[in-house]
């Protein structure tokens, strides 16, 4: 059980907010500029900029480092990542782990100042959770042409962030589109709740650990089988990372 935070964790959890905060709301109108451009691969770049120098300072300023493990079975074609959820610092590193990154969000957080506006710029699928046969047809028609312009598509199973040492029921959305688009699905597992947590500004010095698993392959396994082998390998990995 973690002790609660120190003095000295609380001023450098604020001063990473401030620094956060600051980085996010200066790019915002060059993003917003930006993406007058025709060309994609100028926002694409700028936001890669953006998830770095968030990183940079958490590292530097709230000591949190990370260990990556398995970038050998990224396959060169684009496909689709199963990824644990449980804090920020996992939608900044697999943006910059996987090329041309898009995420399944949910719709409300392009409605967030800043953040929000710049996400909206993007080509991110957003999806209203609350109407699922609705998001569902949303998911599969926008993901089929996002794979298609040469996207990564970052999908969260269990649709929310989740502390750590918890499961929620694994959706099934991810494998059904792998299957229909014959695409490699690469599982992620990581535990950087344990040290970014969700619902806290409160950042705890370490090393967090995102191992990469085995390519599931979406041109020959069925979606129920995709999707049972990431959940799998996923909730065994999380195990074995996880502090006791």
């Amino acid at each position: 059980m973690r002790k609660g935070p120190t003095p000295l964790i609380l001023l450098r959890s604020a001063l990473f907010l401030l620094v956060q905060t600051t980085i996010t709301v200066v790019l915002t109108p060059i993003v917003l500029a930006v993406s007058a451009l025709p060309r994609y691969e100028y926002r694409y770049h700028l936001a890669r900029f953006w998830a770095n120098s968030i990183l940079t300072a958490l590292r530097w300023i709230c000591g949190i480092d990370w260990d990556i493990r398995g970038l050998e079975n990224i396959p060169r074609r684009n496909g689709i990542v199963l990824s644990k959820h449980q804090s920020a610092w996992e939608t900044l590193m697999l943006f910059l782990l996987f090329p041309k990154a898009v995420f399944v969000l949910k719709q409300e957080l392009l409605k967030i100042p800043f953040f929000g506006w710049c996400l909206a710029r993007y080509h991110h699928i957003a999806i209203d959770r609350s109407k699922p046969k609705k998001a569902m047809v949303a998911l599969m028609k926008q993901g089929l042409q996002r794979l298609e312009e040469g996207h990564w598509i970052i999908i969260f199973p269990e649709g929310t962030r989740v502390a750590p040492g918890e499961r929620r029921r694994y959706a099934g959305s991810g494998g059904v589109l792998a299957a229909r688009a014959k695409v490699p699905v690469v599982p992620v597992a990581h535990n950087a709740g344990e040290y970014w947590p969700r619902n806290s500004f409160v950042k705890y010095p370490g090393t967090i650990t995102l191992v990469i698993g085995p390519v599931l392959d979406g041109a020959e396994l069925p979606a129920d089988e995709i999707n049972r082998r990431a959940e799998t390998w996923i909730e065994a990995t999380m195990a074995k990372i996880s502090r006791p």
